[in-house]
């Protein structure tokens, strides 16, 4: 029931903005979202099988981010400065995004392992919450082969794949940088077009 499970998972993260992870109670996210706990159960499996689909949703959102981004009509660069800003954005914005992004959960946050766990589920989008979730690294690469993929077409690019890859890593790791310590005026943008006035060609 898909549905339902988006109102599970929405009524975990409006329950998160207000109370440390280790105090949701499930049968509270289960009121919340109109369902009994049995139907929270028979998604989730378990709080930790909650708090993985969550962060997969999460991490699934941020990246549906960086597609948009990616798929304006705008030029190489401009597209670029794009998915730098949704990147900071949606870490100033989105707690969990901001702890997958940086690799910094608090201790207000659930903080799944990473890796796969074992999984039983008759849920198929609960099968994939229990695999591998991405760590920052992971998420690094997964954005700068996107982008990539996106641009290597444009014409305003040099047809160096390498170069433009590396192009792609610098503007998700300067990103990176201004989630850690937000730059003054002019933002991400100003930082991100500057670095890339020498990688892309006008």
């Amino acid at each position: 029931m898909p549905a339902a499970r988006e109102s599970l998972l929405d009524a975990a993260f409006t329950a998160l903005a207000h109370r440390p992870w280790s105090a949701v109670r499930m049968v509270d996210v289960a009121a919340t979202a109109g369902v009994s706990r049995q139907t929270l159960y028979n998604e989730f499996g378990s709080k930790e099988g909650l708090a993985r689909a969550l962060v997969r949703r999460e991490a699934d959102g941020y990246l549906a981010g960086i597609d948009r981004a990616l798929a304006q009509p705008l030029d190489a660069r401009e597209r670029l400065t794009a998915t730098a800003e949704w990147t900071a954005a949606s870490a100033r914005e989105n707690p969990l995004v901001r702890a997958m992004v940086t690799g910094c959960w608090s201790e207000r946050l659930p903080a799944p392992t990473l890796t796969a766990v074992p999984s039983s589920s008759a849920v198929p989008a609960q099968r994939r919450a229990d695999g591998p979730l991405p760590s920052p690294g992971d998420l690094v690469a997964i954005v700068r082969e996107r982008a990539v993929a996106a641009l290597s077409g444009a014409g305003a690019v040099r047809p160096d794949h390498a170069d433009l890859a590396r192009s792609c890593e610098l503007v998700v790791r300067l990103a990176l940088s201004c989630v850690a310590a937000p730059p003054g005026e002019g933002g991400v943008s100003e930082l991100v077009r500057a670095a890339l006035q020498r990688q892309l060609t006008p």
